[in-house]
C-alpha cells in the first residue's frame, strides 16, 4: 500500500484503527463484488436490468433514499 496512503489512514484512524478500518473496507469490497456477480448473472439470465428495477433495488437496500444520495454515497 503506498506509504502517503497509510498516512492519511492513520490520522484518521489512529495506529490501532489501521487494521479494523482496512478490515471493514475489505468487507464493503468482498459485498460489492458479490454484489456485481449476483447482477451480472441475472443480467447474463435475464437481459440487461430495467431503471425500474433498478429503483426498487435501491429502495430496498437503502430506504427511501433520493437516488441521487446514493450515487454520491450518502445512503
Amino acid at each position: 500500500m503506498p506509504t502517503e496512503l497509510v498516512g492519511e489512514l492513520r490520522s484518521r484512524t489512529g495506529r490501532r484503527g489501521l487494521s479494523s478500518y482496512i478490515t471493514e473496507a475489505v468487507r464493503h469490497q468482498l459485498a460489492m463484488d458479490g454484489l456485481a456477480e449476483i447482477v451480472a448473472s441475472h443480467e447474463e439470465e435475464h437481459g440487461s436490468l430495467t431503471e425500474q428495477e433498478i429503483e426498487a433495488a435501491r429502495r430496498e437496500l437503502f430506504g427511501d433514499v433520493n437516488t441521487e444520495d446514493v450515487e454520491r454515497g450518502a445512503a
